[in-house]
């Protein structure tokens, strides 16, 4: 394959031109026309300059032009520019953590599927010239030849199987609650201020927890977040005084506002290379927790995340964004290789 921009030769394993810098496109799970539209976009950008993204009609207008079939697609992109997705990518100065914070919007706030979402990333992306590297890549055809239609597995979506506080309400005198296996989200507010809940067994299906689900669950002192959880919505834990370890499993993009604040009792959680940013007052007031690794995908880290953590000692990479920050705002850090040599 030859690079757009250079005509040099390039493998599709390659994240960027070795002789231009330029991105080189790819193909995403579920979207085997995600090239087609790279081109697209980017000869858009090239023929007509940045100026013809900049206004919605007419981009609606030439996209049409270039890209006639693929409707679905289209108006996926489409629509994903009016929610404001590339404002949300340049809004931030690191090209890294834009693409980061684009996919948290995608699919937390607007509940993308995870290809859908890297499919928007990796053409916005791409129109951009940055380069970027979706986890759901594939080559145009696998080495064996067969047919990578057969290969793709369907998107859940998020919404599949809602559980409501209506369907927690049966719980509210309960010590030790297990919530069925099917339900994919938990709506906000569901088990908000269940003082009597000790205990609780997540489903596997379950793939979002919505803003304060378990908030002030003050007794709430068991709990194991399933492997596919996505999201952790704003407030999920605040308050729950008697809760002390957390794994946070692979996947989830960002800890929200507040999303253990005040956990008094949080002394342990582990937090995956999934993460790449964590929100103001997230772990505020938990006075119990010494030790943090956090790991160099985090690229954002608010100001008062830790705010009333007199006893933290954050481990983390020599010279990651986390060391900088820990730097900046004077809070202890011990330089590690790995979690691994962060002591329980």
């Amino acid at each position: 394959m030859q690079c757009e921009k250079c005509g040099a030769n390039v493998g599709y394993e390659h994240v960027s031109c070795p002789e231009c810098g330029a991105p080189v496109p790819q193909n995403v799970e579920g979207f085997e026309n995600t090239m087609e539209f790279q081109s697209a976009l980017r000869t858009i950008v090239v023929e007509h300059s940045a100026w013809a993204v900049a206004d919605l009609e007419r981009f609606i207008g030439l996209l049409s032009d270039y890209v006639p079939d693929h409707n679905k697609e289209r108006r996926l992109l489409i629509n994903m520019y009016r929610q404001g997705v590339l404002k949300v990518m340049l809004t931030e100065k690191n090209r890294e953590l834009g693409a980061m914070r684009a996919k948290s919007f995608l699919i937390g706030d607007l509940f993308l599927a995870d290809n859908a979402a890297e499919f928007v990333i990796a053409c916005f992306t791409y129109m951009l010239g940055w380069p970027y590297e979706s986890p759901m890549k594939i080559l145009p055809e696998s080495e064996d030849g067969e047919d990578e239609e057969e290969k793709k597995s369907v998107p859940v979506d998020i919404n599949e199987q809602v559980f409501t506080p209506r369907n927690a309400r049966r719980f509210r005198l309960s010590a030790n609650v297990v919530i069925p296996d099917g339900f994919t989200k938990l709506e906000p507010f569901c088990f908000d201020k269940f003082g009597s809940m000790r205990t609780i067994q997540l489903p596997s299906s379950l793939l979002a927890i919505g803003d304060y689900a378990f908030s002030s669950c003050k007794r709430l002192r068991g709990l194991e977040l399933p492997e596919n959880l996505k999201l952790i919505k704003q407030g999920a834990f605040s308050e729950c005084q008697n809760l002390v370890m957390v794994k946070i499993p692979k996947g989830v993009l960002e800890i929200e506002d507040s999303t253990f604040s005040f956990c008094t009792s949080l002394e342990k959680i582990e937090i995956p290379d999934s993460v790449s940013s964590i929100g103001a007052e997230a772990f505020s007031g938990c006075d119990k927790l010494r030790k943090l690794f956090l790991p160099e995908s985090v690229k954002f880290i608010d100001k008062n995340a830790f705010s009333y953590c007199p006893n933290l000692t954050i481990f983390c990479i020599e010279n990651s964004y986390v060391h900088k920050y820990c730097l900046a705002t004077g809070r202890n850090a011990v330089l590690v290789s790995s979690s691994l040599e962060v002591d329980d």
